[in-house]
């Protein structure tokens, strides 16, 4: 026992050594962001992106806590398409939205993630899904039919702010925030009828991880800090988790006033970015990386 948990810590270890070598820059990769158009009044505290299937060419985003419970789509030039409203759900911390499998295997589901807790007091966190909303049922809509699945972390109360499913499984991530070295926690799919209890999965060598997004063949994976947003790309890598356990290569970024944002585009051309707004400053604006190679 005592041989086994030594060279469990050697590989801790090694691991960490590999994680702390200095990140390579690429900019080759994607052009620096290009603004595409300004958010209204009422999306003033981004928090989490995806681009929809449902409706080609827009994205589906929240605000975070303390806000209604709605869920805008927009368009590619910021402006608010839709507003949708969840019957009797609360938004106590939504931190990020995804897109994902449902009850019927011929449609998709937003998956709105309360999983944000500041201050890591909440025993447990919250995920609704619901149909994705079509544009031709009217730009207010009213959702009666959200489900509200229960997640519960293995290692205890922890503050999170990022939900990535990867379309190529249907497997759902969470990232902690807070820890110098952030936490990934895996459910995979299918997923439990009443209780989530994803794994916990891997660390990774960075802070204040906000938002990430995995690309529709499951092959790139982006994650984002408020000053940086980190890339990897599979070179034989099986599973999401032993791409990311790779060493990342750091991207360009605008940095943002408070990017909470950030989706890969369905066609792969590139990803968006989108920030919350502080006080006193003018609204965000939606920012597109495109790809150049």
């Amino acid at each position: 026992m005592i041989r086994t948990t030594f060279l469990f810590s050697l590989c801790l270890l090694f691991r960490c050594a590999q994680h702390n070598k200095p990140i390579d820059q690429d900019s080759s990769l994607f052009n620096q962001g290009k603004e595409t158009g300004q958010v209204a009044q009422q999306l003033y505290e981004v928090s989490g992106l995806v681009e929809s299937f449902t409706n080609p060419g827009h994205l589906w985003t929240i605000n975070d806590s303390g806000n209604p419970a709605e869920v805008f789509l927009i368009d590619s030039l910021a402006k608010t398409k839709i507003v949708c409203t969840l019957k009797d759900a609360t938004n106590r911390d939504w931190e990020d939205i995804a897109i994902g499998p449902g009850p019927d295997p011929a449609k998709k589901y937003l998956y709105v993630a309360e999983i944000g807790d500041n201050n890591a007091v909440y025993d447990y966190k919250y995920i609704y899904r619901l149909e994705e909303p079509s544009l031709k049922d009217g730009k207010v809509q009213i959702i009666a039919k959200a489900e509200k699945i229960t997640v519960v972390l293995p290692d205890g109360k922890r503050d999170t702010e990022t939900l990535m499913i990867d379309p190529s499984t249907n497997d759902l991530y969470i990232v902690s925030k807070r820890e110098e070295n952030v936490n990934m926690y895996l459910a995979k799919y299918p997923f439990a009828n009443d209780t989530l209890r994803p794994q916990k999965v891997l660390t990774l060598p960075f802070n204040k991880i906000v938002a990430g997004s995995i690309s529709l063949d499951g092959q790139e994976v982006l994650l984002k800090n408020y000053d940086k947003i980190f890339y990897w790309k599979r070179e034989g890598e099986k599973t999401v988790i032993e791409l990311l356990a790779k060493k990342a290569k750091e991207i360009p970024y605008d940095r943002e006033p408070q990017g909470e944002a950030i989706c890969w585009t369905n066609d792969a051309s590139g990803f968006y970015t989108l920030s919350e707004t502080p006080d006193g400053k003018p609204l965000a604006k939606l920012r597109f990386y495109k790809r150049l190679k």
